[in-house]
């Protein structure tokens, strides 16, 4: 197979997803409703008592809402990921899953296609609300809005790779969205995207190591900082090196020869 023919393999993956995108309008919308509450209520409430003092990124005192929009930017991608992956368990219970998996192309490579998909959409949902946020006065420097999309990519294959390995190990779509809980809202709580660490650490000891143990803790910085042109290379190599270990242990998981699907005695069913 040379090259045009794996171009024409993602096109197909990255196509099938977005119209999937499209035609679940619920979606789109259920997945701006989540931030744009934090932006315009939760913010609203929080911000006297939860005011934020001088810290980096930022150059001076910033509002709360200025703050949570990196968070939330985070949650976005973090809930798609999670998303993603709930339709893979269910093109598996239907079927369209073996149909994908037992192409003549490499299982690594569809399921890089996979994330990669899912990757985007979560990029257009990021930047429908950063407009959003523009719009009621939350704006980060123009240059910004275009140094952020490397961090973007990087958070989605992070999120989606996790989402992914958990779908492996779940043969139910039931029993998949039980597991999302517990695993969605303890990485976005215990983390940077609603609190700075130092806040969390001045209320809990415990709470602030976990949060700083937290791998989605980093992906949140590496996206706060690149809004405001800056570089956090310890946020970026933890990210990285999270990705890398999260989408080998997926790629794994998949194949039929080792990993989950072994165990189950299928190739993705």
């Amino acid at each position: 197979m040379n090259l045009a023919r794996y171009g024409h393999c993602l096109r197909g993956v990255v196509s099938r997803e977005l119209l999937r995108f499209v035609h679940q309008r619920s979606r789109f919308v259920a997945a701006l409703v989540r931030p744009l509450v934090w932006l315009f209520v939760f913010a609203a409430g929080f911000r006297m008592a939860l005011g934020v003092a001088m810290t980096e990124p930022y150059q001076t005192y910033v509002l709360y809402e200025v703050y949570i929009v990196p968070g939330l930017v985070g949650m976005i991608q973090l809930f798609n990921g999670m998303q993603s992956s709930l339709s893979m368990v269910y093109d598996r219970e239907m079927g369209s899953m073996r149909v994908l998996l037992v192409s003549p192309f490499p299982r690594w490579y569809l399921l890089v296609s996979k994330l990669l998909a899912g990757t985007l959409v979560s990029i257009v949902q990021v930047y429908v609300f950063l407009a959003i946020a523009y719009l009621y006065g939350v704006q980060a420097p123009l240059a910004g809005y275009v140094l952020v999309l490397p961090a973007l990519v990087v958070t989605g294959f992070m999120v989606g790779a996790l989402g992914m390995l958990l779908s492996s190990f779940v043969r139910q779509l039931e029993n998949f969205a039980g597991i999302m809980n517990f695993v969605i809202f303890p990485m976005f709580f215990l983390s940077s995207a609603l609190y700075p660490l130092w806040r969390i650490r001045e209320g809990s000891y415990l709470v602030y190591q976990l949060a700083a143990f937290n791998p989605f803790t980093y992906a949140v910085e590496m996206i706060r900082f690149a809004m405001y042109e800056r570089f956090h290379a310890e946020a970026v190599s933890i990210s990285l090196v999270t990705t890398v270990v999260l989408l080998g242990l997926a790629i794994l998981a998949y194949n039929p020869a080792r990993g989950m699907m072994a165990r189950k005695g299928g190739s993705g069913e």
